[in-house]
């Protein structure tokens, strides 16, 4: 689940399912136009995900944020439905804590030399830690092609690829469920 702000645009909210099997989605919902179907690839895998995308009415990531109004308002009916099929039983959008807020810088850009834009998101978490996601979009099928060219290309750029590999949503759910935890264990 995510909801953002974004400067200058409409605040937006996603419900994803990670991983998925594309095929195991209903017909109906696969030809949603709210439904994006993505594969992310890094150097030790992949893994395909689903995110169903809704737009908030006004600045409710704002108000859900300082507690004013419930965080199920910040998804469509059709997002909220995709939550309770998918979500683990007992549990409800309203069940859920608020957990960020964490701040992005994001880079659209062509290299010279690579003939394709990419995106470089650089996370920035509150204890000063960071990590910088280079991305590219492509058609499924040539899925495997554009990842070894990027992978040459960056290689070419002299950026090392060999590091230990962190998803940048993993990386802020372990960090801010941490400091969840350690503020009811102090309460």
């Amino acid at each position: 689940m995510r909801a953002r702000r974004v400067q200058q645009r409409a605040d937006d909210s996603v419900v994803k399912l990670r991983p998925v099997i594309p095929d195991n989605l209903p017909a109906s919902l696969r030809k949603s136009k709210d439904l994006v179907v993505e594969v992310d690839a890094m150097p030790g895998g992949y893994v395909c995900s689903a995110s169903m995308k809704g737009a908030p009415a006004g600045d409710g990531v704002k108000t859900v944020a300082a507690g004013d109004r419930r965080i199920h308002k910040l998804f469509s009916k059709q997002q909220q439905a995709f939550f309770a099929t998918h979500a683990p039983e007992g549990i409800a959008l309203d069940d859920l804590a608020i957990l960020g807020p964490i701040n992005l810088l994001k880079l659209k850009f062509s290299p010279r030399g690579y003939g394709r834009r990419l995106v470089a998101e650089l996370w920035l978490y509150p204890d000063g830690s960071r990590i910088l996601e280079l991305s590219t979009k492509c058609a499924p099928a040539e899925a495997f092609d554009v990842a070894a060219e990027t992978r040459a290309f960056l290689a070419k750029q002299g950026v090392d690829l060999s590091g230990e590999q962190q998803t940048k949503t993993s990386t802020a759910l372990e960090f801010f469920s941490r400091n969840l935890k350690a503020t009811a264990a102090g309460a």
